[in-house]
């Protein structure tokens, strides 16, 4: 069994949480953060046993960063 440290980015939209795995582009959602990672990491599971090894390499960005920045606008 392989194992990968992946991103789960998580924000509220409307009545929802909406999860994103940004080194596949693979999101998912869920009522609550706890759900939205859970239904995520589910969705990224089932990426990896149903694509070929051609597909993961195709998708799978390996350096992704999370960062703030400062944009002064108005």
């Amino acid at each position: 069994m392989h194992y990968k440290h992946l991103t789960a980015i998580i924000h509220k939209e409307d009545d929802m949480y909406v999860s994103l795995c940004p080194e596949l582009d693979i999101a998912s959602q869920g009522e609550n953060i706890e759900a939205a990672k859970d239904n995520l990491k589910e969705a990224v599971e089932l990426f990896f046993e149903c694509a070929s090894a051609e597909e993961i390499e195709q998708r799978y960005y390996g350096e992704t960063y999370i960062s703030s920045m400062e944009i002064a606008f108005g």
